[in-house]
């Protein structure tokens, strides 16, 4: 793709903010999740707490958040690559070192309404998603689940809010080394 009727200009988000606007987040979803929750089914929390063993809920407490963040990293993956020309040829995966993040970073430039779609599908999939469900049939953990998963999305968020009044039809180009990116806008 030829980039010389465009100018360019880079974008990127404070990590360590959004370790504090991720709180923020959590209970914000908390919130919007667990009242629909509580007025349909109730909360009983000493059943909740008296139903699982110490050892499931350790181990679940450490391995579903480790299981799910890499998870949120393929979903991403995922939809780079069916967006991008060369598809997962285009996809790398890492972890920032510094600040014990893990990212997926898309290689070449996208579209910007193509982008926005792999950046919320995470939070859809792996948050909005589950915690409605789980509203639905009754199941706290499934709720939680969506609530915590939502609240992970929150550097995904902050990088929207910045790309959202954007052309969709311009170009975007994830940033290799920091979290967010460059953006092409026709001259």
């Amino acid at each position: 793709m030829n980039f010389e009727n465009y100018t360019q200009e880079k974008q990127t988000i404070d990590l360590v903010k959004a370790n504090f606007v991720a709180i923020k987040y959590f209970l914000f979803f908390s919130f919007i999740f667990l009242l629909p929750f509580y007025l349909i089914w109730g909360i009983d929390y000493f059943h909740i707490i008296k139903s699982e063993s110490f050892l499931i809920r350790l181990f679940l407490s450490v391995f579903i958040p480790v299981f799910g963040i890499v998870i949120h990293e393929l979903i991403h993956g995922i939809f780079f690559a069916k967006y991008a020309s060369k598809g997962f040829k285009s996809v790398k995966f890492g972890v920032l070192l510094k600040m014990l993040t893990p990212y997926c970073h898309c290689k070449e430039p996208l579209k910007i309404k193509h982008y926005i779609i792999a950046l919320l599908a995470p939070l859809v999939i792996l948050g909005i998603f589950p915690a409605i469900v789980g509203i639905l049939i009754g199941n706290f953990g499934l709720t939680i689940f969506g609530i915590f998963f939502s609240g992970a999305a929150a550097g995904d968020l902050m990088i929207y809010n910045l790309i959202k009044k954007e052309n969709p039809e311009d170009y975007v180009q994830d940033h290799p080394s920091e979290a967010g990116y460059y953006i092409f806008r026709k001259k």
